[in-house]
């Protein structure tokens, strides 16, 4: 009792300090404690400024201000002078001064600083089974404190309590933000440091290397993604069988026909105009027939003219059951059952067509087969019956499985004006799904490492660039 009566200093530091240690215990949020470790470390302690540094996030809390500007000159220069302490491995307490630190740093200490400062680190926890030897305990964060006056011997001992016990408070709370790009850093950082006291092959960069070496070495299977669409795989095409003008469709797209029902029909008022002049004509000629084989009866000159007009007569026919004929196929029937597949009937009504024009397709509802545009920039080597599937915009949850059945030689121009190469993939069940329907075809190549199959494409993009 003797000691404390003839200092009373010493009371009040140890009530200040058993004071301290008591919010730090009771602080609910990490935040909480930061602001009683800066601003509430004044009662055992004198000094003008505080700051709390930690590693994965950088200045974490200053005295006097509740929101700090992560981009303000002195919180730039304050990270740096944190960082570059903690980077010593000082496990105790310890008075800085301007001339500790690298000429970059120390240069701008009297514009932020006083003379003297101090700098109390807060280690990490040590990795489960590991001894706390050097390098084992990271300085994940730390307290710096700053004045004019030199600090004693009795406040280091005192901090150096107080810093002991907010090292156990703060990392009890602490919890590095996943998103946080220094935390990232900084165990990165941890892992591929060298770690003194061990073998060779039992340094974290090592192992690391051969992880990465092993996964990169793993065979994968080389796919590439490209535009799909069921089609049918032989479809029935329906073109047109005279020149002439599209006059009405019977049927609507993607509409289930039957063999024999019109599908559409041509403007027959020209073709019966020209039918009614052929007949005309064919009457007249069988009329003039007649008449001149009765005057051969009499008149030899009128018998030579009967082969001209039986010529003449077969000449019209002709042309009258080429009329009629026209007639019947300017109504277009359906050859046998299936779906029609064409565009919108607006479009081709009125529209003058030619011989052979193709107008629509019928397929077979059960008869279609995957198609799919390979880029060229994806243009792989594909095995005989490669494996194909299609994830259909409308069902992508149950994609459609094929098997390559060809892919073509050369590469055609798509109406977006890129190359692609044309693939046909049997389907390897009959599908619900209808024809017509567009979504995303994968297309299975061979298996390559996977380093192969990271950089195929970059790889790529490079010597197209430079040359190489």
């Amino acid at each position: 009792m003797s000691d404390f009566q003839m200092n009373p200093g010493l009371i009040e530091s140890s009530l200040a300090l058993l004071d301290l240690s008591r919010r730090a215990r009771h602080a609910a949020t990490v935040r909480e404690l930061g602001f009683v470790l800066v601003n509430d470390s004044r009662s055992l302690v004198a000094y003008r400024q505080a700051g709390l540094w930690v590693a994965a996030e950088g200045v974490y809390a200053l005295s006097g201000v509740l929101q700090i500007e992560a981009n303000a000159s002195y919180a730039l220069w304050l990270e740096k002078v944190c960082a570059c302490l903690a980077e010593q491995e000082m496990a105790q307490v310890r008075s800085v001064v301007a001339s500790d630190l690298p000429p970059a740093l120390a240069n701008a200490w009297e514009e932020w600083w006083p003379l003297h400062a101090l700098w109390l680190p807060l280690p990490g926890a040590v990795a489960p089974g590991a001894s706390a030897g050097p390098g084992q305990a990271m300085t994940s964060a730390g307290l710096v404190l700053v004045r004019e006056l030199p600090w004693t011997q009795q406040e280091k001992a005192l901090l150096q309590e107080w810093a002991d016990i907010a090292r156990h408070a703060f990392h009890g709370l602490y919890r590095p933000r996943t998103g946080s790009w220094r935390g990232l850093r900084q165990r990165v950082r941890e892992q591929l440091s060298l770690q003194p006291g061990q073998r060779w092959w039992q340094q974290r960069p090592l192992r690391w290397t051969v992880l990465v070496v092993a996964i990169l070495a793993v065979p994968v299977r080389l796919t590439v993604l490209a535009p799909g669409e069921l089609v049918p795989a032989h479809p029935l095409v329906i073109r047109a069988p005279l020149e002439g003008v599209v006059d009405t469709f019977h049927v609507q797209p993607n509409q289930l026909v039957k063999k024999d029902q019109p599908l559409f029909g041509f403007d027959e008022a020209l073709i019966q105009s020209r039918s009614d002049v052929a007949a005309q004509a064919l009457a007249t000629a069988e009329t003039e027939y007649r008449q001149t084989s009765q005057q051969a009866l009499t008149d030899a000159k009128s018998k030579q003219q009967l082969a001209l007009l039986i010529g003449k007569i077969e000449e019209k026919r002709a042309e009258v059951d080429y009329l009629r004929d026209q007639l019947l196929r300017a109504r277009v029937l359906a050859p046998q059952e299936g779906v029609a597949l064409f565009d919108d009937p607006s479009e081709w009504i009125g529209k003058p067509v030619a011989v052979g024009e193709r107008i629509m397709r019928i397929a077979t509802p059960s008869d279609s087969e995957v198609e799919a545009w390979l880029p060229i920039a994806d243009a792989i080597a594909l095995a005989p019956h490669a494996q194909v599937k299609l994830y259909l915009n409308a069902s992508p949850l149950s994609p459609v499985s094929a098997r390559l059945r060809f892919q073509a030689h050369d590469a055609v121009k798509r109406p977006d004006g890129s190359y692609a190469y044309r693939v046909r993939a049997t389907l390897d069940e009959p599908t619900a799904h209808r024809v017509g329907l567009k979504g995303t075809a994968k297309v299975y190549g061979e298996w390559v490492p996977l380093i192969y199959w990271v950089l195929r494409r970059p790889w790529a993009a490079v010597r197209s660039t430079l040359g190489m």
